[in-house]
This record gives C-alpha cells, sequence and structure tokens, in this order.
C-alpha cells in the first residue's frame, strides 16, 4: 500500500469515525468520548485535509465553514403545507381538545398521546434524497418559506448524509423532515458577551439569535454561530410509512436526526399533562428556552382520519405555559401608524426584565383595550410577554394609583402627518385617511421591495426613511425615478452604495405576477394567496378586472379575500399607483393562466394526489392549476383518491395507488389532460 493510499484510508477512517460521535452526542445525547478527544480527531483530520488538499471530500465534517455568499434567498418550497397549531391556555382547553378528538374518532376511548417539548426557535424544514441532505428551508407562510441550504448545511447537529446501518431499516428514497433551530442560553450569552466586546449590537433573546443566524446571506457566518436542531415531524416521505408518531421520533433518530430526548408517549391525556405540569416546573433548569408541549395523537391513521383545518392540524394542540411576567410604571402612551394607516397605542415603560429579556415598550391595541383594562399614564402594570415573545400589558396594579395618574385619548389628527383620524363603523381601530401620510408610505414602500415582493436589496427602515423624507419617495413608483445623483450627498451613500441601490431596483423591473401582487400591499393576499391569483388568472389585467364572484370561484379564497382585491382595485389612487408603476417601466411576467371561465368537468371535485418530479413545472404549480379547476389536493393516496399523477422517482405512493386501483397518470398524460388550459 503507498503511503498516499494509507493517508487516504486514515482521512475517510477519521471521518467516519468523527461522524458516529457526531451521531451519538447529536442524535442520541449518549456521547462516548470526551470533548477534547473529539477535537483531537478533528484537529488531526484537518491537518491532514490542510496538507492533501486533493483529497478532501465534500461531505467532510470539517467543511462546515461557509458557501459563497447568497445575492439573496431563493423561495423553498413546501409539498405538504407547513401547518400553525392552535393554542391551549390552560387545562381545560387541553381537555375540549381531547373530547373533541373522541368524538371525531366515533368515540374511541383509549387514546394514546405522545407530548414534545415546544422549542421556542426558527422552525425549518429540510429534504433528504436517498439519504443525502439536498435542500432546506423556512416556514414561511407555510406554504413557501426561503432557501437556506447553505445555512442549515452549517449546523453541526444536521446530518449531511443520513445514517443506514447494517441492522436497521434502508433510508427512505424522499425525506422532508421537520425541525426546529435553537440555541441554548449559555452559547446565547456567549454570543452577546462577544457582540458586547466588539461594539456590535446584541441580540434580544435566544430565539431571535437563531433566527437572525439561520437567515444570514453569508453561510460562513452561519457556521459561527452555535445553532441546534431538534426534529419533531415529517413534511412528506416515499419508501417508508409509519404507523405512529412515537416510531417516526425513533426511526429519525436511527438515522442521525437529533429529537428531543425529553419527549415522552403518554397513554392518557391526563399523563400528558402530568407531563406538561412537570415540564413546566423544570422550564427554567433547561439549557433552552420553551413556551409550551405540543401535544400529539401518536397513530398515524388517526392523525389522517383527524385531517387538518384551514391553518391547523386536528389532531395536535400547544399546551403553553403560563408567560413570564413582570410590574412597571406607564411613562408615556404613543400613537404608531401601520402601512394600512391604522393608529396603534404603545405604551412606553420604565425598563424591565420579562423572561430575560429587557422590556420598554408594550403594545396596547386600541382605545378599545385602554378603556376595558382602565390603563392611565402613571399607572403601573404587569407586562407579559405574549407567547414569550411580544410584550403586552395584561392589567393595572390598582393598589399601586396614587390619584396623580391621567387618562389617555387618541389623537383625531394623525401623528405623523396631521392628517384627519377616523373610527369606521364596526371597526376597533383608528385610521389615518391620508393616503399620502409618510409612515403609510414607509411601510407599503418597505413592503413592496422585500423579499418574495420586488426583491429590491438596500431598502431598510433607515434608508426607505431618508428618503421620504428627504422628499425623494412620495409612492413606491418613484423608486424607479431615482438616479444616483439624488443618492449622492445623503447620510450613508457614497458612489458605490448609490450604484448598487439602484442597480437593484433596476433588476427589480421584470416580476412575476405573484411577486406583483404581493408586493401591492393588499389587504389579505399574502404570497400564497397571489401565487392562486396567479394561477387562476394568468395576467395582471385580468386580476385587475375581476369580479368579487369570480374571485370566489378559486379554491382557498372567500368573502373577505375577494372584497379586499375587488376594492384595492377600484379605488383610483390604488389604480394610480399600479398605472405609475407600469409607466415607470415595470414589466409584469404573466403566469399561465389554470382555466379562462368556470370549472373543467376533467378536475371538478376531484381527489388529487402528487408524487415524484415533474419536469415541466413544479408541484406547487401544477397543484395550483388543478385546485383553480376544482380538485383537492391531497398528500397522501387513500380509497378517495381519484387520480394520482406520477413524475419521476414517483415511490411508495405509486405503489399504493396501483394496488387500490386509482388512476395513475404520468407526466405526458397530465399536461394532456391541462391542453387547452395551459
Amino acid at each position: 500500500m503507498t503511503e498516499q493510499e494509507e493517508i487516504r484510508r486514515r482521512m475517510e477512517s477519521l471521518r467516519q469515525e468523527i461522524r458516529f460521535h457526531d451521531y451519538r452526542y447529536y442524535a442520541l445525547d449518549a456521547p462516548v468520548i470526551s470533548d477534547s478527544d473529539y477535537d483531537a480527531l478533528l484537529r488531526e483530520l484537518t491537518d491532514l485535509e490542510k496538507a492533501y488538499p486533493g483529497l478532501v471530500t465534500p461531505d467532510s465534517p470539517t467543511q462546515r465553514v461557509g458557501f459563497p455568499p447568497l445575492d439573496r434567498f431563493e423561495p423553498f418550497v413546501h409539498e405538504v403545507p407547513m401547518l400553525s397549531l392552535e393554542n391551549a391556555m390552560n387545562e381545560e382547553e387541553v381537555f375540549d381538545f381531547h373530547r373533541r378528538v373522541q368524538r371525531l374518532l366515533a368515540g374511541e376511548n383509549e387514546i394514546v398521546y405522545v407530548a414534545e417539548p415546544k422549542m421556542d426557535g426558527l422552525a425549518v424544514e429540510v429534504l433528504y434524497e436517498n439519504g443525502l441532505l439536498m435542500g432546506a428551508g423556512t416556514r414561511g407562510d407555510g406554504m413557501v418559506g426561503e432557501d437556506v441550504t447553505p445555512n442549515v448545511k452549517m449546523i453541526r447537529s444536521v446530518p449531511w448524509t443520513l445514517r443506514a446501518p447494517p441492522e436497521g431499516p434502508a433510508v427512505p428514497s424522499r425525506l422532508a423532515v421537520r425541525g426546529e433551530v435553537f440555541m441554548d442560553r449559555k452559547d446565547f450569552e456567549a454570543l452577546n458577551e462577544n457582540r458586547r466586546n466588539a461594539g456590535e449590537p446584541l441580540f434580544a433573546n435566544p430565539r431571535n439569535a437563531a433566527a437572525g443566524s439561520l437567515r444570514q446571506l453569508d453561510s460562513a457566518i452561519t457556521a459561527s454561530r452555535p445553532l441546534k436542531t431538534y426534529f419533531y415531524g415529517v413534511g412528506s416521505m416515499e419508501g417508508w410509512e409509519f404507523t405512529s408518531q412515537w416510531e417516526m421520533l425513533e426511526q429519525l433518530r436511527h438515522w442521525g436526526l437529533p429529537v428531543n430526548p425529553r419527549s415522552r408517549r403518554c397513554p392518557t391525556i391526563k399523563e400528558a399533562l402530568e407531563y406538561f405540569r412537570s415540564l413546566a416546573m423544570e422550564r427554567d433548569r433547561l439549557p433552552y428556552d420553551t413556551d409550551g408541549v405540543v401535544i400529539k395523537v401518536d397513530r398515524i391513521d388517526w392523525q389522517r382520519q383527524l385531517g387538518e383545518k384551514s391553518r391547523s392540524p386536528r389532531w395536535a394542540i400547544a399546551c403553553k405555559f403560563p408567560p413570564h411576567e413582570a410590574q412597571t410604571r406607564v411613562k408615556d402612551i404613543i400613537v404608531q401608524v401601520g402601512r394600512t394607516g391604522v393608529l396603534t397605542p404603545v405604551a412606553v415603560l420604565d425598563p424591565v426584565s420579562v423572561g430575560g429579556v429587557t422590556v420598554q415598550r408594550a403594545t396596547l391595541h386600541n382605545e378599545d383595550e385602554i378603556r376595558r383594562k382602565d390603563i392611565r399614564l402613571g399607572d403601573w402594570v404587569k407586562v407579559r410577554r405574549a407567547g414569550d415573545v411580544i410584550p403586552e400589558v395584561i392589567e393595572i396594579v390598582r393598589e399601586k394609583r396614587t390619584g396623580a395618574e391621567t387618562v389617555f385619548s387618541m389623537p383625531d389628527r394623525c401623528p405623523a402627518c396631521e392628517g384627519g383620524v377616523i373610527r369606521l363603523p364596526g371597526e376597533s381601530v383608528h385610521r389615518c385617511l391620508n393616503v399620502s401620510c409618510p409612515a403609510q408610505i414607509k411601510a407599503a414602500i418597505r413592503h413592496f421591495a422585500s423579499r418574495g415582493a420586488m426583491n429590491i436589496d438596500g431598502l431598510g427602515k433607515e434608508t426607505v426613511s431618508l428618503l421620504v423624507e428627504r422628499g425623494l419617495l412620495k409612492s413606491a413608483a418613484d423608486l424607479y425615478r431615482l438616479r444616483k445623483e439624488n443618492l449622492l450627498g445623503l447620510p450613508g451613500f457614497a458612489e458605490k452604495s448609490a450604484e448598487n441601490l439602484v442597480a437593484s431596483i433596476s433588476g427589480s423591473m421584470q416580476p412575476s405576477l405573484p411577486e406583483f401582487l404581493f408586493a401591492l400591499g393588499i389587504y389579505h393576499v399574502g404570497s400564497h394567496v397571489a401565487e392562486l391569483l396567479a394561477a387562476h388568472f394568468g395576467s395582471l389585467d385580468a386580476v385587475r378586472r375581476a369580479t368579487a364572484e369570480e374571485l370566489q370561484q378559486i379554491s382557498g379564497i372567500g368573502e373577505k379575500v375577494a372584497f379586499s382585491v375587488t376594492s384595492y382595485f377600484s379605488h383610483p389612487a390604488n389604480r394610480r399607483l399600479v398605472e405609475e408603476l407600469l409607466r415607470a417601466g415595470i414589466r409584469v411576467r404573466e403566469s399561465h393562466p389554470a382555466r379562462q371561465w368556470g370549472v373543467d368537468a376533467t378536475w371538478a371535485g376531484k381527489t388529487v394526489v402528487f408524487t415524484g418530479t415533474l419536469s415541466s413545472m413544479t408541484r406547487q404549480e401544477a397543484a395550483a392549476h388543478v385546485s383553480a379547476m376544482g380538485a383537492k389536493v391531497t398528500d397522501n393516496v387513500s380509497r378517495k383518491t381519484d387520480m394520482v399523477i406520477a413524475g419521476k422517482d414517483p415511490g411508495s405512493k405509486l405503489e399504493k395507488a396501483n394496488r387500490l386501483g386509482v388512476v395513475v397518470l404520468n407526466e405526458e398524460e397530465f399536461l394532456d389532460r391541462l391542453k387547452g388550459i395551459l
């Protein structure tokens, strides 16, 4: 054996040994060597790879140092929506959940649950194909998130390759696994100490630190941050099926994916609540932040039978811990103006620590809420972080009143523009009527330029405020009239930064139809609704002409959204803005409309499942087309499935469809049925 071959074998042996110890440490929480011994192995491998760079492999444990920086995040489409969870704020609401489950399962009494700590971090989905990490994305709006693959690869607890030991089953051909990225408290404190010493701004709490670290355009920064991950569920999977949530957690751990070791299988709902109480007692001693316990029905077939509501599954509930509270004094009440003109009162507080975070402001929601709680300037109040995140005033401390407190009233003039303020019948909020209000303009322009909308880099809060205050921006259309000469000499702008901003604006002039619709900031039109509108109508003109009745024919769009869209395009100021944008050079890329009118009989009322990879479009695009024509798209094949569309590498769903006698179309046949529609 040559010396080169011996070195290659030693390097591969080190990589295998380090991966094994990563598995023991992160997935099993049962290391078998000390940190110093682990560091010695990693150091030896690093030294060998420096000496023999030609023998470095792309998946080596030493390569978690960062990829070339990104210009911006690309979208990450979730094949199965990442739903939110319904919250239970007390134990009675958990029993209500249990009774609903019993009723929906036709009176089943012996329901086993799985209880898992609800991590306070950032939700992600990680995609593996044949055991190899192929992609990762944030939750986003549940349908589309941000592609953070390079950054997730920097997290040491996330394996690049799933384990498939000889004694266990093979890994699935495709696995979209879901988890929470978080940061331990001690690591968070050390990170903030380093930032303090470097004169950098501090993170408010571990969750913000984790979210900020994961959403870096430069993955080398992510690699330098002490992020961890626990996985808790599966979005979609091919080549394997689970019978229970507990089996899923055990198998994920077997494949090398870290699962929270404090998860418990509970034979009854009472035992799940006992677990909740014990974890609440232990909460402050845990190494990480958690704000509750997620209780899930264990059996997967029962999960499928229970199904989902529009935003949450019926088979799971988040039982929230009582939030951390503190007392402080209201120094002032100020009024903020939002993008839609809503005036929101905010309490300015004497600084107070709430759950380890210094709180100086708290929302008061609206005037009715202030009156109901009888909050006055100078009052002592109880403050908590709602969901342990958003500060809010719970109630006044009445016994501390001195009589010097003063009653607050909402202003009749907008604090941002001095324009008129009105409270419409049936609404609890006050609104500024001035469509040219600087506060609304600033927020509207920031939204217009944001990721998922027009994607204009360099237009942060301070920059937008500066440009509006200097009179350079009165609407989003003014962005496309900016020139480098307008920016030079302004605070924060030099030759290069001015050129970069103008170039970024210029590069945004051909948005897709969903991006443009989302950028307009229409009430109730998020990125998912914008996708539905684009898939159905195909062009901006068609959306602008649509009636409320036509809009409500689209699956997923109801009366509120339809009214909001038609109201927006019927308003003269909004029509002027759209026309100004088009005259400024915006060219909206049209979509293929899923249909031109009515419901297509081929698809109306049908239940459709997609499996495998389509070459002509993404699964989301295909699903949007058939949904717009009246079909219901689901993830699982059953006897109720009418049709399965099978792309490349379809996996177990195709096998199950064949067993059940479900109609199967290949991609060519699927496209043939869409002829005349696309």
